[in-house]
């Protein structure tokens, strides 16, 4: 018969390891090794005299000695492989030396180093994390789940990728579980969601990238990207499973192709706690920074006149959110939907183009409208951004385009001129990919511009005053959403839930603080970031998933009773410390 090496149960005293394993089978073992930390009582209790070196290490000696060794690593994707090693070897102290050093290795287990990662996998592929699941053997799905060995109410999270849409690399096939890892550690260290409490999961359909199909070595289906019924199938067959399985555990969806990432979300989130960050995520964060703009600029969101440079997933799934929190704020649905000109890779969406998908059709201005502008009409080539710029006036100015430079002197000039605090966000990352500089728009703007960027900045000095550029990163609110409705055991996840979450985030970016919604929170100081820093990545957290969780109750969305949000998010929240170890 199995018998599981350990047991984590929860006692009056913290968390306590039953261990059955002895030996070398506990130095194998994760989540319970501890390695040189053993006492020597509990060496001896366990099988592990003479396993070990005599020394035994304190906790703080082991963070010291490993964290050595990390900055002795060469290069970035080295860097990420010694930390999956480690992991793979002793998780609490993996999480604790990543909750130590947050800002520093958060590029290393995610994005961009993560990316390196992806595309080495079936070259450097070491311990298998999490389910795989094959476009091939659908009727495998549930055993797949069950042979990982958790029970129903065992799991909070399952981030399920199929690699087409990874971190503008593409298209990875089966390498894509590793964003589902990266992502877990993330929502561990930033939130404190147990590590044994969560799955990763890559649907592999297959790849289109013919270098991966080319390679001897490739680990995935070998074959084309299945898209036709095959693949809904197994979507569906994913969803129902794993939510009948674990019927307490959200599904994240990361790094769909544009083609499905809005479709299975819409197909689902009314029926299943489901969330999307690339969607969901992105736009929360812009969200708060908007929040934030908007107060410094003494205006409201239903003023806003928005242009989106980058009409994807992405950049309509923001003008989404700001669009609800304007018909929140009173506006019809018309006339929010009214307040936005979003620009894809022909220039503006004109309703008389038949290349538009059907999430970009509500933002899609009318022909007759435009019908004068330079670069209108058939044969025109389209309106770019300069034209839109010049025409709308738009005080908020948002780039998910990929495109570097779009953001150019004349154009941010030309809406400084009509708007006090142009709010302007090249969202785009990696930096080489960014629409504009920050140095550059507070030179272009003689320093009003109110700026969030995608990639990390430097403090920008212009004139006698330092601008520190907020990082508009998804960390500062899916590892907090994620933990909120890990706390209300939510249904589903709603845009209320989102929003809060936004307001969450803007309230902390503050100088002073609000009502929990954030509606009356002061404006960020002079000079000060729209958004807090990444370097407050654990109270942002909590911060964000009480704001979740009351939106929760609020909406009827909760399945367990809240009475102090503050402090159930405090208690949920994991710590990478030893257990206490009960010999069994």
């Amino acid at each position: 018969m199995n018998v599981e090496p350990y047991e984590l149960v929860s006692t009056p005293d913290g968390i306590t390891a039953r261990i059955r394993a002895r030996g070398r089978a506990v130095l194998a073992t994760p989540m319970i090794n501890r390695g040189t930390a053993f006492t020597t009582e509990e060496r001896d209790a366990l099988g592990l005299a003479g396993l070990l070196p005599d020394g035994v290490s304190t906790p703080e000696g082991q963070l010291r000695r490993v964290y050595a060794q990390y900055q002795r690593v060469p290069d970035d994707l080295a860097r990420n492989v010694f930390l999956a090693n480690l992991r793979d070897r002793n998780e609490v102290l993996f999480y604790a030396l990543l909750a130590a050093h947050l800002p520093e290795m958060l590029p290393i287990v995610y994005t961009p180093t993560i990316g390196q990662a992806i595309e080495r996998y079936s070259h450097e592929y070491h311990r298998p994390r999490g389910v795989y699941l094959s476009i091939d053997r659908p009727q495998d799905v549930e055993q797949s789940f069950r042979n990982f060995g958790l029970g129903p109410d065992d799991v909070d999270l399952i981030v399920a990728t199929d690699a087409e849409g990874i971190l503008g690399i593409g298209d990875q096939g089966v390498g894509g579980i590793e964003i589902a890892i990266g992502k877990l550690s993330v929502y561990t260290a930033a939130a404190g969601i147990h590590p044994n409490r969560v799955i990763p999961v890559v649907l592999d359909v297959g790849t289109d990238n013919r270098a991966l199909l080319d390679d001897d070595l490739y680990l995935g289906h070998r074959g084309p990207r299945v898209r036709d019924q095959r693949y809904d199938d197994l979507i569906e067959t994913y969803v129902t499973t794993a939510s009948r399985l674990f019927p307490h555990a959200m599904l994240h969806w990361e790094d769909f192709g544009a083609g499905n990432a809005r479709r299975i979300l819409q197909l689902y989130a009314g029926r299943y706690c489901t969330f999307n960050d690339d969607m969901q995520g992105t736009a929360a964060v812009v969200l708060a920074a908007a929040f934030s703009a908007v107060r410094t600029a003494g205006t409201r969101m239903r003023d806003q006149h928005v242009v989106v440079h980058g009409a994807g997933t992405a950049g309509l799934g923001i003008a989404d959110m700001m669009r609800e929190v304007m018909i929140g704020e009173g506006l019809s649905e018309q006339e929010a939907t009214s307040r936005f000109w979003a620009l894809g890779s022909r220039g503006l969406l004109v309703d008389d183009s038949s290349r538009l998908r059907d999430f970009q059709l509500p933002y899609a201005r009318p022909a007759a409208q435009v019908a004068g502008w330079p670069g209108a009409g058939a044969g025109g080539g389209g309106v770019d951004l300069a034209t839109v710029v010049e025409h709308v006036r738009p005080t908020m100015l948002i780039g998910t385009s990929a495109q570097a430079g779009a953001f150019s002197e004349p154009v941010v000039k030309q809406m400084a001129a009509h708007t006090e605090r142009p709010i302007i966000m090249p969202l785009s990352n990696p930096t080489p990919r960014a629409e504009a500089l920050p140095a550059d728009l507070l030179a272009w703007t003689d320093g009003r511009a109110l700026i969030a960027t995608g990639s990390p900045f430097a403090p920008v000095p212009h004139g006698t005053r330092t601008h520190r550029i907020a990082q508009a990163n998804n960390a500062l609110v899916f590892p907090g959403i994620g933990l909120g409705v890990t706390v209300a055991r939510a249904r589903r996840v709603s845009d209320g839930m989102i929003a809060a979450a936004a307001g969450a985030v803007a309230r902390l970016a503050a100088t002073g603080s609000g009502d929990r919604d954030g509606d009356d929170a002061a404006a960020p100081g002079p000079g000060a970031a729209l958004l807090p820093p990444i370097e407050d990545l654990w109270s942002v957290s909590a911060a964000v998933a009480a704001a979740v969780v009351r939106a929760a109750v609020d909406e009827g969305l909760a399945q367990v009773p809240v009475t102090d949000p503050d402090k159930q998010v405090e208690q949920a929240m994991w710590r990478p410390r030893y257990p206490r170890i009960e010999v069994c």
